[in-house]
């Protein structure tokens, strides 16, 4: 059956989310988006899935994720038809519509928000063609504004953190290695990644921010790097814990694993066009691989 895929921009505020991936009777994003789409085009619920490019845990939250549809024929005239509505463009880009759909019947107040629909590329994957995912931390520590509006957003910590220490240890990360030590395993996957960027700034605001970047996070793994510079920070490891750690591949006690929502999901990455293909064959040879 023939499919047009269109790829959805997606933001969303975590706290009330049991993570993105559908499960039975919890609230997840995953599933408040296929119960609209079931809406938008008439079809059977979770009658059209959604593939994502990074699977966010319980609390975490995005500004930029990324996520694809496979639309029928039939499906996509259902948009076709609408073309030119409020808000879309007689010469633009059909799939927009779709956008404005899932985001009517969430509300304006809704805590998922579709940023943008498009006719997604050939050779387009939200999950196989990314080529890293980036994901910023913050803190506020007791040098910083502690913003009751943010409490959900911002984990306050009962000490002042020594942030260049922090950058220090987050630099001594990076390339490619195994974070089994960094890690909640799962069976039968890989826990080897290359950390691509990781680094501490303070922000005009006082906030403490991490910024984060890597072809792909296993299970915790964010949460974990951020556990172990804030020890770092507190003073309660030196430096160089952070390599050790890691080489150690084994899980360990000498950190706590940062609460989720702290983190949001701000970019992630894709090559050119003309090379989304070869990357997507590649990503799903590694992955078949592990």
């Amino acid at each position: 059956m023939a499919t047009r895929r269109v790829r959805l921009d997606i933001a969303y505020d975590g706290t009330a989310f049991s993570g993105w991936g559908t499960q039975p009777g919890l609230r997840t994003v995953q599933g408040v988006l296929e119960d609209a789409l079931a809406t938008v085009f008439r079809t059977p619920p979770r009658g059209i899935a959604l593939t994502v490019a990074g699977r966010t845990d319980a609390g975490v939250h995005a500004t930029g994720q990324v996520a694809h549809i496979d639309l029928t024929d039939a499906q996509w005239q259902v948009i076709a038809r609408t073309r030119g509505g409020r808000g879309d463009s007689l010469s633009g880009d059909p799939a927009a519509v779709v956008a404005r759909r899932l985001n009517g019947i969430a509300g304006l107040s809704s805590d998922v928000w579709v940023t943008a629909a498009s006719t997604a590329p050939t050779g387009f994957d939200a999950r196989f063609s990314a080529v890293w995912r980036r994901y910023e931390y913050r803190i506020a520590d007791t040098t910083g504004t502690r913003n009751p509006l943010t409490r959900n957003h911002v984990v306050w910590i009962p000490a002042e953190l020594d942030v260049d220490a922090m950058d220090a240890a987050a630099g001594s990360l990076l390339g490619l290695h195994d974070w089994a030590s960094y890690c909640r395993p799962r069976e039968g996957a890989t826990t080897i990644r290359s950390l691509q960027d990781y680094r501490w700034h303070r922000g005009s605001d006082g906030t403490i921010i991490a910024t984060v970047r890597a072809d792909a996070f296993c299970h915790s793994m964010v949460r974990a790097l951020v556990g172990v510079c804030v020890a770092v920070g507190e003073g309660k490891l030196p430096v160089e814990a952070a390599v050790a750690l890691r080489d150690d591949l084994a899980r360990t006690s000498a950190f706590k694993v940062m609460p989720a929502k702290g983190l949001v999901l701000v970019e992630v990455g894709y090559p050119a066009d003309d090379e989304l293909a070869a990357r997507t064959l590649q990503t799903r040879a590694m992955r078949d691989r592990d």
